[in-house]
């Protein structure tokens, strides 16, 4: 397996990414390929006692920074770091890409490069939320805009994703709502909940306002990528502020320090539950080949982990899943409509 990585995108460019690379290889079995300013990365190598022998290095000049346009990548600056990954990836030499930049430039290189699978209408950013029972989310920022079907391609997809990742046997898909009612939100919601209960092959469990997503009651939460992102940001905010609450508690005096070593493990277990860098990265869900985002602000852990979840994602095959669902439910509509036509032709 080629993990292709770029190690010049994202706000700790290439210190942190590199890094992250050198603890992936020590830890996953794979070939790794660095895609960035040679120089630079040659340099941290000495500086840190980095052995590079066992990777292959891509040397390119050009960096999309986070204020660029996404559409740069496949134009300005065709020849970054981000764009020869995606064309890498795109040509067969690598298995997958791993990228920290610019997210919108990320998701036009790999639908406008890498392609979306054949079938998909739009690709999704599928990002876990860290909640005592993880909770896949989608579009949590791709697409402002959707459709009923493509909410419902967001549901068959994450579905796939949670079965094969987290060995979920019916993955419980919920749509983000103002209500629980089947007539509550907007005519999007509306009808999006009609087309997932009429879909067979999705576990629908119906509406879920915000309140009851961290309560256990779905796995694959569908909505557009503009709520979803608020929905992501929000949980991750709210997660560093109770954590920072409970450190700031257990500091406040003599008396609740001694406390503190008390309970020290379960503060431990509950920071290691709710920390979003576990889950390493987000992968582009409809992308024809496993891309996955780690966050902009990825340190080695982090942008360790999005290497290990592009791995797991490759070896779980959820591509070629996502491409097979949709090959069965092509056919099924065939024969559907052809069974319709046939008795319209005996009345």
């Amino acid at each position: 397996m080629r993990i292709i990585v770029d190690v010049m995108g994202g706000d700790n460019a290439p210190h942190e990414l590199v890094k992250g690379v050198v603890e992936a290889a020590e830890r996953y079995t794979a070939n790794y390929i660095l895609v960035g300013d040679k120089p630079a990365i040659e340099a941290i190598a000495a500086a840190e006692g980095y052995d590079l022998s066992r990777f292959e290095i891509v040397h390119t000049e050009q960096v999309i920074t986070m204020e660029d346009d996404p559409i740069s990548v496949v134009r300005a600056k065709s020849d970054s770091s981000m764009s020869r990954g995606l064309h890498l990836l795109a040509e067969g030499q690598g298995d997958a890409f791993v990228s920290a930049g610019n997210t919108g430039a990320l998701f036009t290189g790999a639908t406008l490069i890498v392609r979306k699978i054949k079938g998909i209408q739009r690709a999704a950013i599928a990002s876990v939320l860290p909640l005592e029972n993880p909770v896949l989310l989608l579009d949590s920022g791709a697409n402002l805009t959707v459709t009923p079907d493509q909410l419902v391609q967001f549901g068959m997809m994450g579905s796939i994703y949670m079965q094969n990742l987290f060995n979920l046997s019916a993955p419980r898909v919920g749509l983000l709502n103002n209500g629980a009612e089947a007539c509550k939100g907007t005519p999007l919601q509306v009808e999006t909940y009609q087309k997932l209960l009429a879909d067979e092959t999705i576990n629908f469990v119906g509406n879920i306002e915000g309140n009851r997503v961290p309560r256990n009651v779905c796995d694959v939460l569908v909505t557009d990528g503009f709520s979803g992102n608020i929905v992501l940001k929000y949980t991750e905010g709210m997660g560093k502020l109770m954590l920072g609450t409970l450190k700031g508690l257990f500091k406040a005096n003599a008396v609740s320090m001694m406390s503190a070593l008390l309970v020290k493990k379960g503060l431990g277990s509950i920071k290691e539950r709710f920390d979003a860098s576990n889950y390493g990265g987000a992968p582009f869900l409809g992308i024809s080949r496993p891309v996955i985002k780690s966050h902009g602000s990825s340190k080695a852990k982090e942008f360790r982990n999005a290497i290990h979840q592009a791995i797991e994602y490759v070896n779980t095959g959820v591509t070629y899943d996502i491409a097979r669902a949709l090959a069965d439910a092509k056919e099924k509509k065939a024969e559907a409509a052809s069974a319709e036509g046939k008795d319209g032709e005996n009345g």
